[in-house]
């Protein structure tokens, strides 16, 4: 089969070098792709991901069998329902489902409908009287933009000052444009947070490991919220007892929810949680595609064929029998530029790329790069590496990660040193 994957991110760049290693596979193309991912598959450069007409037309075109969707904007947008009324196979939920994501007003108030456990929460379209609010509550809170704003639409605020100044940034200055016309404000869990996943066609569902990410840009989760800054698996934290309370509580509950709905959910449904001193899972946020960057360590984790289990989920015939084997650990380290989440230089050579690569047990996917004429990749975005180690243990993988991180250089470059810190203090 031909299998086409949309986006160009380092999530993507895993995605295409699994899908690739499946023997059911004759040809992996990408949709724009980028100059990493023309390593592993044949790239569609002019095809731009949010271009829903040249996607449509290109999967029609080239004879695919099947369109993975990575980003969640094409999603949200109408992608797979698109794909689906033009006969071809799409994995990723409908626009109606997409909703789960691409507003956290709707989330939250699915989750209340259907007793999916979750933080308090109220939702203002006014600037004023979310400044009030806040002030009333004289605490922690989350502030969230309503829309989409490429996981860095999210403040953590120890208090009414940094709630206020969050509220200037999403209402006041619409620093994530129309994402931020209205916001939802939480009460603010405590915890350590985890990423679950499972594949559905709307009904049957196939589970894949637990994985923990690390949103925030600073050492000890400091600084601004990212769309990132890197990942384990497994997480410990996702005990046997605590995966049975997520599928029961949170998983299952979910998908019936939006079916009874009429909203039926095809695809990857990614649950972010926050799980309690006593192993009680909340809902953060619903993801409807895959994370990034969990999927790396996911992808350099997983054993088997991943390409029937994505076709399943989006022909509507997923068998529960099909499960994924799993090795033993993988940690992925970001590298990013300079000012990233904020303001930040691109077209900066990086080095030490083949070094890296070299190590056992490591594979580098490109986030944010381009070749440049001369071949040496340069910098063309604000995460521009996932440094993915494989090893016998969360330890030995993150060692060799860090160890192949330091290999390769650019001006500024910004990491993280503390990844998998929670699951080595366990």
């Amino acid at each position: 089969m031909r299998v086409l994957v949309v986006g160009s991110g380092g999530r993507e760049h895993a995605l295409v070098w699994k899908i690739s290693q499946s023997e059911r596979v004759s040809e992996v193309l990408a949709a724009p792709g980028s100059d990493a991912i023309a390593e592993l598959a044949r790239c569609l450069p002019d095809v731009k991901a949010g271009d829903l007409d040249a996607v449509v037309a290109a999967a029609g075109r080239e004879g695919v069998d099947l369109v993975v969707v990575g980003p969640e904007d094409p999603l949200a947008a109408g992608l797979a329902d698109r794909l689906r009324e033009a006969g071809i196979a799409a994995f990723g939920p409908g626009a109606a489902a997409a909703r789960l994501e691409g507003s956290k007003t709707f989330a939250k108030e699915f989750m209340r409908r259907h007793g999916i456990p979750t933080a308090d929460f109220a939702v203002f379209d006014d600037h004023g009287a979310a400044r009030a609010h806040v002030e009333a509550l004289d605490g922690p809170c989350v502030v969230k933009a309503d829309g989409l704003a490429a996981g860095k639409g999210v403040f953590v605020c120890d208090g009414p000052d940094d709630a206020l100044a969050a509220l200037a940034e999403i209402m006041g200055e619409r620093r994530f444009g129309e994402a931020g016309a209205s916001v939802v404000i939480e009460e603010r869990m405590e915890g350590e947070e985890a990423s679950y996943y499972a594949i559905t066609d709307g009904e049957n569902v196939i589970t894949l490991a637990a994985a923990q990410d690390h949103k925030r840009a600073l050492d000890g989760d400091r600084g601004e919220n990212t769309g990132g800054m890197g990942a384990y698996s497994p997480a410990p934290v996702v005990s046997e007892a605590v995966e049975k309370r997520i599928l029961e509580e949170i998983v299952h509950p979910a998908i019936r929810g939006m079916a009874r709905d009429g909203s039926p959910y095809r695809g990857v449904l990614f649950v972010g949680l926050m799980i309690d001193e006593q192993g009680a899972p909340r809902v953060v946020e619903f993801n409807v595609r895959f994370g990034d960057p969990e999927t790396q360590p996911l992808m350099v984790r997983m054993q088997g064929d991943l390409v029937p289990i994505l076709d399943g989920a989006a022909r509507g015939s997923l068998d529960p029998a099909c499960a994924l084997g799993w090795g033993d650990a993988s940690v992925c380290v970001v590298l990013a530029s300079g000012g990233y989440p904020r303001e930040y230089p691109t077209g900066l050579a990086i080095d030490g790329l083949e070094a890296a690569r070299a190590q056992e047990g490591v594979f580098v996917f490109h986030a944010g790069t381009r070749r440049r004429e001369d071949g040496v990749f340069e910098t063309a975005g604000g995460r521009v590496l996932g440094v993915t180690a494989r090893g016998a243990s969360v330890a030995e993988a993150r060692e060799r990660a860090y160890a192949a991180a330091d290999a390769i250089r650019f001006d500024g470059v910004h990491l993280r040193r503390d990844i998998a810190d929670r699951a080595l203090g366990r």
